[in-house]
């Protein structure tokens, strides 16, 4: 699944190395979030099926893929997302092999930064990112650009995540809770564009954005008390209905 807006160019980008997977999709989702440019003509000349979600926005967008996905496991890229020929298989193996396993995720390398500066800001970003989300959410966050979620899963929690200008895959991450059990596999890299670091004002909304959705998800749960439900387990089930 594909959400995208306005983003022809690094979308067939994407279908191409979706059509070189060594273990072919079993269909390939990609919602036009009101595009102006041909995105959904490019999606639907390279054998997607394409959903129309007119609510402009990330979370609207992924929530509509996320319906419209019929397979039992609904693996999730963006547009920009160069993922591996390998990628669909290392999703599917790993999915299979742990039937108690809801979602899987990814890491990046930026593909448009000079060859120097790649590796070094790929780890830095990316790696703040696992961190910070980490200690945030008690359990691995996702990550929107290299992912998947079990479709029962997903309709499990579908009414708790936000269509509001929150980052959808760690709010996402939150819904899923730390009772669920989501890896990170380091095999899942995938190529990406470094566009979301350039320029002040792309910067400030990606933090606002996070601050918002950190905001709205610790109304509900608290940092200390997602790192409880982690550690008691089932016993901290049994404590909150006991008080």
């Amino acid at each position: 699944m594909i959400p995208t807006r306005d983003d022809a160019e690094a979308l067939a980008v994407c279908l191409a190395a979706l059509r070189r997977q060594t273990v072919a999709p079993w269909e390939v989702v990609v919602v036009d979030n009101g595009s102006s440019d041909e995105s959904a003509a490019i999606a639907a000349a390279w054998g997607a099926r394409v959903v129309s979600e007119l609510r402009v926005g990330i979370p609207a967008a992924a929530a509509a893929g996320y319906d419209a996905a019929k397979g039992d496991v609904i693996a999730r890229l963006d547009a920009d997302s160069r993922p591996d020929e390998g990628w669909v298989e290392r999703i599917a193996a790993r999915m299979n092999a742990d039937p108690e396993l809801v979602a899987l995720t990814g890491t990046g390398r930026f593909v448009d930064l000079p060859a120097w500066s790649r590796t070094v800001m790929s780890a830095a970003y990316l790696g703040a990112y696992y961190l910070f989300a980490y200690l945030a959410l008690g359990h691995a966050p996702l990550w929107g650009s290299s992912m998947a979620v079990r479709r029962e899963a997903w309709l499990a929690v579908r009414e708790d995540v936000s269509l509001e200008d929150v980052h959808d895959d760690l709010d996402l991450a939150f819904a899923l809770g730390p009772h669920r059990r989501i890896r990170f596999d380091r095999a899942l890299t995938v190529g990406v564009s470094a566009r979301s670091l350039r320029g002040r004002a792309q910067r400030r909304r990606r933090l606002d954005r996070a601050w918002r959705t950190l905001r709205l998800n610790w109304r509900q749960a608290p940092p200390w008390r997602r790192w409880w439900h982690r550690i008691a387990g089932p016993r901290a089930d049994g404590a909150a209905q006991a008080t």
